[in-house]
């Protein structure tokens, strides 16, 4: 099999950008279609690396703004120059008290485009990816202020889609998308929610 990598052109289009990974594509359409970020906003990105994710919001949220990535890989050294961004090495899981990320109150936003090891399973597979979502979701009590915007990556599948049922009236707004540039082989698709009632 090999190391199946389709050079396409969102690859490519990242690379002549300086992004770190295509997936910088799907947060841009996202955030056009149901703005989700803004200037000055504090932003927390669960799963961050490679950092595309990051780039793109550090951008928005301009120099008031801040964007906190955590990740449970190696610090991308990258994007330790850049002002409105802090990146930790720490699992999401093991953050009890914000303080541990050096801020006093919840985060406008919470993005998180992480997906679990996948076995090429299909049932553990889906069955994975819904235990870390659903995991995701219980934190943002804690991470999430009232009002707040939340994207997440979610692997498709009927037991999923029961769950996400159950989850839409903690948000005012609930939205699915598969981003054009997600590859057309991929069971991924995002979750939006806007203004959450904590």
């Amino acid at each position: 099999m090999g190391n199946f990598k389709v050079k396409d052109h969102y690859f490519n289009k990242a690379k002549d950008e300086n992004f770190f990974a295509r997936s910088v594509y799907k947060l841009e359409e996202i955030d056009a279609k149901y703005k989700v970020l803004k200037a000055g906003m504090q932003v927390v990105d669960f799963g961050y690396h490679p950092g595309s994710w990051i780039q793109y919001t550090s951008q928005v949220i301009g120099e008031k703004g801040l964007v906190v990535g955590i990740d449970i890989r190696e610090l991308n050294k990258k994007l330790s120059g850049v002002q409105n961004v802090r990146v930790y090495e720490k699992d999401i899981f093991d953050i009890h008290d914000l303080t541990q990320l050096g801020v006093e109150k919840p985060f406008d936003v919470v993005l998180s485009d992480m997906a679990p090891n996948t076995t090429g399973i299909k049932s553990l597979d889906q069955d994975r990816s819904l235990s870390l979502v659903e995991s995701v979701f219980g934190l943002l009590p804690r991470f999430l202020s009232p009002g707040g915007n939340f994207v997440i990556k979610v692997f498709d599948s009927q037991h999923a889609q029961n769950y996400l049922k159950e989850q839409k009236n903690i948000f005012s707004e609930f939205h699915y998308l598969k981003p054009k540039s997600t590859r057309s082989v991929s069971k991924e698709f995002f979750v939006i929610g806007k203004n959450f009632k904590a």
